[in-house]
């Protein structure tokens, strides 16, 4: 089986991609702009190109797969709507109308819980949720029409789709959440949104990718997985702000000690929102936002029970283990 990865050289993509190599049936190419040494040394070929042209991704699928993981995507907080559009949703629109035109079977996107992150927080909620009428950020929004577009195309039959929402993804080499955390600590500019007490769902980047893999084997014609999506996470939610003080402890960094409510939060996040747009600040981001707001002070986890029925999925690697791997791979 010939498989494209967008996205390969990235975080998730690269963890996709050493899942799949586990199996000698799957023939892995990447796509992305750039050459990676660490997918050289595996074996794995890159196509460059850009998402956002046409040309570039039509060149690149018609070499002949059946498989597509569409992992690439333009993710964060703040930005240009138009780069974030571009990316993806016009990036995504290209992947599908090459997979349509070559003859792929296979569509698996990485999707997002962003997608269906409105206004407020989620409790156990499952993928029966409704899409919000307001998102707090760009990324969320264009993960939506994204996703909305993926799963509309699919027909069960020559052209299988799904899509996976992982929820804030983490593990050795993570170029986001811990950075980000670290940096913000060590700046003193760190502060516990809300009481605390807040849970949200977090995922080890293999269990994501053995999720990836699982699900594109169960999307068979016919199957229950078609035109579904699916939240990710690990055995059990989190306190959000113990998850930070472990991290934070193990980089030998004082964990923050103040607190501001949500909504001051909230209601600064909509003024530096404001205040950027006035400048037309793209970079860097504001000191806070509603979406960052939202995330550090509400609760939001889901239910996975779907996505166990529906093609087996369970965390492999415990929070405790991701965490020893985690900070091992660190410490050398």
């Amino acid at each position: 089986m010939r498989i494209l990865v967008t996205g390969g050289g990235g975080f998730l993509g690269t963890h996709l991609i050493k899942e799949l190599l586990k199996n000698s049936r799957y023939r892995v190419t990447n796509f992305s702009r750039h050459s990676y040494l660490h997918l050289e040394d595996m074996g794995v070929p890159t196509i460059k190109g850009d998402l956002r042209n046409k040309d570039d991704v039509d060149r690149a699928v018609a070499q002949g797969f059946d498989t597509i993981f569409h992992v690439a995507a333009l993710a964060g907080v703040w930005g240009d709507y138009d780069e974030y559009f571009s990316i993806n949703v016009t990036g995504t629109k290209n992947c599908i109308e090459a997979a349509l035109k070559n003859g792929v079977t296979r569509f698996v996107y990485t999707s997002s819980p962003s997608a269906v992150l409105g206004l407020g927080g989620h409790m156990g909620v499952g993928e029966e949720i409704p899409y919000p009428s307001v998102h707090l950020n760009d990324y969320g929004q264009t993960k939506q029409i994204a996703e909305e577009m993926v799963l509309s195309l699919n027909n069960s039959q020559t052209f299988l789709t799904c899509a996976l929402r992982p929820h804030l993804i983490w593990g050795p080499g993570d170029p986001h959440i811990f950075p980000r955390i670290i940096h913000k600590a060590r700046e003193g500019k760190l502060k516990i949104v809300g009481d605390g007490e807040n849970l949200v769902d977090i995922i080890y980047v293999e269990n994501a990718a053995i999720a990836h893999v699982q699900a594109m084997e169960k999307l068979t014609p016919g199957s229950k997985l078609c035109g579904q999506a699916y939240f990710l996470g690990q055995e059990r939610p989190v306190k959000i702000w113990d998850f930070v003080n472990i991290i934070l402890g193990q980089m030998q960094i004082d964990p923050p000690t103040k607190n501001v409510d949500y909504q001051t939060a909230f209601r600064a996040g909509k003024f530096f929102e404001f205040l950027w747009k006035i400048l037309g600040i793209k970079k860097p981001d504001p000191p806070m936002t509603r979406f960052v707001a939202m995330n550090l002070g509400t609760h939001h986890y889901f239910s996975h029970e779907k996505a166990k029925r529906d093609f087996g999925f369970h965390p492999e690697i415990t929070i405790e283990e991701g965490l020893r791997r985690t900070f091992a791979h660190k410490a050398r």
